[in-house]
C-alpha cells in the first residue's frame, strides 16, 4: 500500500516480508561543458531501515532509457554487495521494468541479459514500476551525484546526506 506524505504525494512503499526493496533512478546533464549522466540505488529492509546505497557517475552516456537500464543493474550490484537474496527493485521507468520482464532485447539488449543472468541468481526477485513520488531517494541520490567524481560511490552503514532521512510513519 502507497503511503501519504504531509503534502498529499505518495512515498516509498515497503516490499513484501522477507524482501528488501532497491529503488533507483536517474539524472543527466547534457550541455556544451559537460555530457554526464549518474545513475543510483538505495536498499531498505521491509520495515523501511537504510541498508545501502549506490551511485554510478558516468561520462558520454545520457539517454534516459539507456541510464534507467544501467540503473536497474546497478541495483543487483548494491544487492550483490549486501549479500540479498530477495529483492524487488524499482524502477520509474515503464519500458524498462517491461523490456526486463519480457526479455526484450531492443536498445538495451546485453544490459537487460545482464540484468536477467543476476536474477537468475537470486532466491526470490520482483521487478515493478512506480512512479517517480514513490522514488524519492533514489532520485535525490542520482542528482546528487552528478556533482561527485566520475565512477562508482557507495554507503553501507550511514545514508549519503538527503537519503532516508523521512519517517516512514508519516511523522516526518
Amino acid at each position: 500500500k502507497e503511503e501519504q506524505n504531509r503534502t498529499g504525494g505518495t512515498r516509498w512503499a515497503p516490499p513484501p516480508t522477507g524482501m528488501a526493496k532497491l529503488n533507483v533512478d536517474v539524472d543527466a546533464v547534457v550541455s556544451k561543458g559537460s555530457n554526464r549522466g549518474a545513475i543510483a540505488a538505495v536498499a531498505r529492509d521491509e520495515a523501511g531501515r537504510f541498508l545501502g546505497a549506490s551511485a554510478l557517475v558516468l561520462t558520454g552516456i545520457t539517454e534516459p532509457e539507456t541510464l534507467e537500464a544501467l540503473a536497474c543493474r546497478e541495483g543487483f550490484s548494491l544487492a550483490s554487495d549486501l549479500l540479498l537474496q530477495s529483492i524487488r527493485l524499482a524502477s520509474d521507468c515503464v519500458n524498462v521494468v517491461r523490456s526486463i520482464r519480457e526479455n526484450a532485447l531492443g536498445p538495451c539488449g546485453q544490459v537487460v541479459r545482464e540484468i536477467k543472468a543476476r536474477m537468475a541468481d537470486l532466491h526470490k526477485c520482483e521487478i515493478i514500476h512506480e512512479g517517480r513520488r514513490m522514488n524519492v531517494d533514489a532520485h535525490r541520490l542520482a542528482r546528487g551525484a552528478l556533482g561527485r567524481h566520475v565512477g562508482r560511490h557507495v554507503w553501507f552503514l550511514n545514508p549519503p546526506d538527503g537519503v532516508c532521512n523521512l519517517a516512514l510513519d508519516g511523522s516526518a
